[in-house]
């Protein structure tokens, strides 16, 4: 009879572990939030309907939006470097004297911190920059102000280049307020929530030496992971992904859990309870926004080590309030009840959920129309560039020409740690 328990215990938590490998997959994403799709696209959702007849315009909105920012239309990746040059700075720049590996290793560090502290920032907090005298708001403040304290060592224990466990678990919520100008006149959202979010990244890189290195742990030490895990040269952008949430899935303050396991941006939504044909997923739906956001991000320093990214509309849309708000605003997305634009929602609710899993499908679907009106094919324009080039920027001007100070169309009571 033990042995009989002990068996299946063995295949309950084999069974486990297969159920968090498939949560932390692109694959699992759009298959998720295709069924909340369809359910919209058949009238049965609770707070958002679809109306694909809009999708012609909306990608010809994208493409005017694109041709004004890269006439060539050589579109760089959606990725946290663009917010680095804001203003046309070239921060950045003050690595290259840097070995190449060790360029690379910095610039990982700089991509992670910078990345994870890229929740909105709320409509009244903005930075001024030193030397420039230049005012930045939203990501592209946080992408400055994080780049300064990055220079400055404030995440170093040495005070050095670089983010390591050391200088991640001293960091103060008072170190972290200075660093991005936070005062009564200028409030930061979810300043606590990233403060925290900054202290666990120092606990997980020491909890994982096979990924970050076991002396002086840092986010940089993946770069050699990830050169171990190529193939003649080639690395995909799904085992990078792969390698951030195994690395920093315990960071998420808060989520669901599975055998004691963070699921990290996954969330729950009634309509897919009984709807899976699996019942072990019970309505969960992965996102895994800012740990994709940070895999885009990450994969331009690799290819500056010669390695080839392949298989990157393996990953998906960022669904965050740029992208849904571009769906909602130009008319792809339709509110059923008019409170869900008068209420602030907190970041599990359904009416969330739905906006975000709708995000991700539609966001496939416009792709796919910009590169039909271009006439170009998926690996001359991939999902990564039509964000950069495109929704991204589009769903910002839409918010700006609709609603003073750009907000989005929803609004959400953000934890520092999602959008």
């Amino acid at each position: 009879m033990s042995e009989e328990r002990t068996t299946e215990a063995q295949r309950e938590e084999v069974g486990e572990r297969g159920v968090i490998a498939y949560l932390r997959s692109p694959v699992a994403i759009r298959e998720c939030c295709g069924r909340l799709f369809n359910l919209a696209s058949a009238g049965r959702l609770r707070y958002f309907g679809c109306d694909l007849s809009r999708l012609g315009e909306v990608a010809g909105y994208v493409i005017e939006v694109m041709r004004e920012q890269y006439p060539d239309l050589q579109v760089p990746f959606h990725s946290r470097w663009r917010h680095f040059e804001a203003g046309g700075v070239p921060r950045v720049s003050q690595l290259a004297e840097l070995p190449l590996v060790e360029r690379v290793r910095a610039k990982f560090d700089l991509a992670v911190v910078s990345v994870l502290l890229d929740a909105g920032a709320g409509e009244l907090w903005q930075y001024c920059e030193t030397g420039t005298d230049k005012v930045f708001r939203r990501s592209e403040g946080l992408a400055v102000a994080s780049f300064w304290m990055f220079c400055q060592g404030i995440f170093s224990g040495d005070r050095g280049l670089q983010v390591d466990a050391q200088g991640l678990q001293g960091l103060t919520e008072v170190g972290l307020a200075s660093g991005f100008q936070v005062s009564l006149e200028n409030p930061l959202v979810g300043l606590a929530g990233r403060l925290e979010l900054l202290q666990q990244l120092g606990r997980s890189l020491l909890a994982s030496p096979q990924l970050f290195g076991s002396e002086n742990p840092r986010p940089g030490h993946l770069v050699d992971y990830l050169l171990q895990q190529s193939n003649h040269g080639q690395l995909a952008a799904e085992q990078v992904l792969s390698a951030v949430l195994q690395g920093l899935g315990d960071i998420w303050p808060g989520r669901l859990e599975i055998a004691g396991v963070n699921l990290g941006d996954v969330w729950y939504h009634s309509a897919l309870a009984f709807e899976d044909a699996q019942p072990w997923q019970g309505g969960l739906v992965p996102f895994h926004k800012l740990s994709q956001w940070l895999t885009y991000s990450l994969l331009e320093p690799l290819q500056e080590l010669g390695l080839e990214i392949i298989g990157l509309d393996a990953l998906t849309g960022l669904p965050e309030y740029r992208n849904g708000g571009l769906c909602l605003d130009l008319g792809l997305l339709q509110v059923k009840h008019p409170d869900v634009l008068q209420k602030r929602h907190s970041i599990g609710s359904e009416v969330i959920v739905e906006w975000r899993a709708l995000t991700v499908i539609l966001l496939d679907r416009i792709a796919a129309a910009v590169r039909e009106q271009l006439g170009m094919s998926v690996e001359e324009l991939p999902l990564v560039k039509v964000l950069q080039g495109g929704t991204w920027s589009a769903g910002r001007r839409i918010a700006a020409q609709l609603r003073s100070g750009g907000v989005p169309p929803i609004q959400i009571e953000s934890d520092g740690t999602v959008f």
